[in-house]
């Protein structure tokens, strides 16, 4: 048998929706993005959203439109994809990594609270898995820094405080303390991605929750920020006599096409159905597993509702070396895995910027016996008891 790790769901309802779009005449920035971004607004019960062309465009435009440069410093986990860091430095700021807590994929709001000083702008927390991190406590650590915050640009005094930016990729339709993710931290950050929950092959988008914003006035600086600092949008332009516009600043283009809109759109109306799917996989495995040498990423609990993004697994008290031999052991038997994450430190890039693993003892605790499962809507039930079966023969015999 084979199974994949994580192929894009692709039903013939997405399929016609963007040939809707191709045949319409209308295939850049239009009227289809705008319909997803209303959609996901009301999906993340938020007033505004902007569509983009990645997940990683969505972050590094929060940090350029708060105002965050040379000599700032932005907190982000050490335990992430480096989209989550890079951003900082493409801004000129200060990448800061923060640990995990013990025994947990998710950021350490203690570790947070010791590294924030004067220079500190805003904290880039990851929902990793699907599961939300503990967005009290964060915004509890901001609220005690607030002496050491002060405002270096108008978005920045509008917000008040270190801005909390948080990266969603993961998160999509999971919820904190019955509030959707989206709807908490002052900035989101979704991920489209092919192998995310709902894909436009690529793309993202941001929200925001503020009550501070005039969130029109924020909507229109994302759009000029993404179109080379446009006034008008092609749309705009087509109007009978609106050919002239002006370029505002000299900004970026990382603007969505209808086309990613029709796809996402497609996929975002079924998507209750999507997120009880991987539920029901997630409690499968959980029960499986449950009696073995294995602990795993808790995606239900008092306070959190998981999208069912990813299924970490840690093989208790197992090495890197046992964990990759079961990886290969699985790719003989037809199934597909993977590792999320290898900590930041522990890459080539990182290293020179200064940054070591021995810094951060609790990621790699996390990382060095860590293994993701098959988790998509396209797993059969055959396919999940088969993984089943191989991952618990495979780790008895480490």
């Amino acid at each position: 048998m084979n199974v994949e790790f994580s192929p894009p769901d692709i039903r013939q309802k997405d399929i016609d929706e963007v040939v809707k779009v191709l045949k319409s005449g209308w295939i850049t920035t239009g009227p289809r993005t705008k319909m997803f971004e209303k959609n996901l607004s009301a999906f993340c019960n938020t007033k505004k959203t902007v569509a983009l062309n990645s997940a990683t465009a969505a972050l590094e435009l929060a940090l350029r439109l708060l105002g965050i440069g040379k000599g700032d410093e932005v907190i982000t986990c050490a335990y992430t994809y480096t989209a989550s860091a890079s951003v900082i430095d493409h801004v000129g700021a200060q990448i800061v990594l923060a640990d995990t807590k013990p025994n947990s994929f998710h950021i350490d709001p203690q570790d947070i609270a010791k590294k924030i000083t004067k220079h500190t702008k805003a904290i880039i927390p990851i929902d990793l898995g699907g599961v939300p991190v503990d967005y009290d406590e964060i915004f509890e650590v901001v609220q005690a820094a607030k002496s050491l915050f002060s405002a270096d640009s108008p978005l920045q005094a509008e917000l008040g405080h270190i801005a909390i930016i948080a990266d969603a990729a993961h998160s999509l339709g999971a919820e904190y303390k019955g509030e959707k993710i989206g709807s908490i931290a002052d900035f989101t950050v979704f991920s489209f991605h092919a192998v995310k929950n709902i894909t436009t092959a690529e793309g993202g988008a941001i929200t925001w929750s503020s009550a501070h914003f005039d969130h029109e006035a924020l909507y229109k600086r994302f759009m000029l920020a993404s179109l080379h600092g446009q006034s008008k949008d092609a749309l705009a332009k087509t109007k009978h006599g609106s050919w002239e516009y002006d370029i505002v600043e000299p900004a970026y283009k990382c603007n969505m096409t209808d086309i990613q809109a029709a796809l996402g759109d497609s996929q975002l109306q079924r998507y209750a159905q999507t997120v009880e799917r991987r539920h029901a996989i997630i409690k499968k495995y959980d029960n499986v597993f449950v009696d073995s040498s294995v602990t795993s990423l808790e995606h239900f609990s008092a306070d959190k509702i998981s999208s069912g993004h990813l299924y970490l697994l840690r093989l208790t008290g197992k090495a890197e070396g046992e964990r990759n031999r079961l990886i290969q052991s699985l790719v003989d038997c037809g199934v597909a895995t993977n590792v999320h994450y290898k900590p930041l430190p522990m890459h080539t890039a990182y290293k020179k910027m200064g940054f070591s693993i021995i810094d951060f003892p609790n990621s790699y605790e996390q990382y060095k016996n860590e293994i993701t499962l098959p988790l998509h809507t396209c797993l059969s039930d055959e396919q999940v008891d088969y993984v089943c079966k191989k991952v618990l023969k495979l780790i008895k015999k480490l």
